[in-house]
């Protein structure tokens, strides 16, 4: 029988790249996105690719909608095997300069959203007797960088959450890992980018990409098949024995 994972923000990005490597290793996949059309386009690619696949549109805001997810994968497929934690959104600025509304919202996607997503995806995985989270952390969870001090403190959350929720969910063997990347070649990078050319006035867009990825250890920028790469293995029987695990894949820029 197929094992299912099922991706949240896996419309573009991180997130599809995670989806199309896990469907090439054998999985179905469930692709849960708040951007339809982009969530519908990557479905269909994974469908051309021969694999099966299933688009559920899902808030991580909302428990409610993450309960929905879980039940219609598990309902469609049989199973929740792998529930990857992808989604996740940026915030650039001074910390001196960060409003409420500001810390609400990231906090509301980026560590309200691993919440819902681990209790739902647990709650399922305790019926079939075990599977794996993973959740999408970053060089920014080891490390506060200036200019994304909202955007690190709930990456620090996201690696808490992992090595808490590894322990609680071992008895019922459920691991819990997570995946840092560091500077990936996404439009979340093109945003982040923007905002610090206009803060720490830079002259050009690019020039903040340029600078950060200088010192990568590999000489290159990350791609999103980077960091599928590595999920691939945290999704395999090959990581059965890891669990609370927050493991920079980063190019070299961390090290710790």
């Amino acid at each position: 029988m197929s094992k299912t994972a099922v991706v949240t923000g896996s419309g573009q990005g991180i997130g599809k790249g995670i989806a199309t490597r896990l469907a090439k290793d054998g999985f179905n996949l469930v692709i849960s996105d708040i951007d339809k059309e982009k969530m519908e386009e990557t479905v269909q690619a994974i469908k051309d690719s021969g694999s099966e696949a299933l688009a559920v549109e899902a808030n991580v805001t909302s428990r409610q909608d993450i309960n929905d997810l879980v039940k219609k994968a598990a309902d469609h497929f049989g199973s929740v095997d792998v529930f990857v934690n992808n989604a996740g959104i940026d915030h650039v600025a001074p910390l001196l300069k960060v409003e409420e509304e500001d810390i609400e919202k990231i906090f509301a996607v980026n560590v309200n959203g691993v919440i819902f997503g681990i209790q739902a995806a647990a709650e399922q995985m305790k019926k079939q007797g075990g599977g794996k989270i993973i959740n999408a952390c970053s060089i920014a969870g080891h490390k506060g960088f200036p200019m994304l001090g909202i955007y690190s403190a709930t990456k620090f959350a996201v690696k808490g959450l992992t090595q808490a929720s590894a322990q609680e969910l071992a008895p019922d063997k459920i691991t819990v890992n997570a995946y840092c990347p560091g500077v990936v070649g996404t439009s979340m990078w093109e945003r982040i980018d923007a905002r610090m050319v206009e803060e720490m006035g830079l002259e050009k867009p690019g020039d903040a990409f340029e600078k950060f990825t200088a010192g990568i250890a590999l000489g290159r920028p990350q791609t999103p098949e980077d960091v599928a790469n590595f999920v691939s293995y945290l999704a395999s029987p090959d990581s059965d024995y890891m669990t609370g695990q927050a493991v920079l894949i980063d190019g070299g820029i961390v090290y710790n």
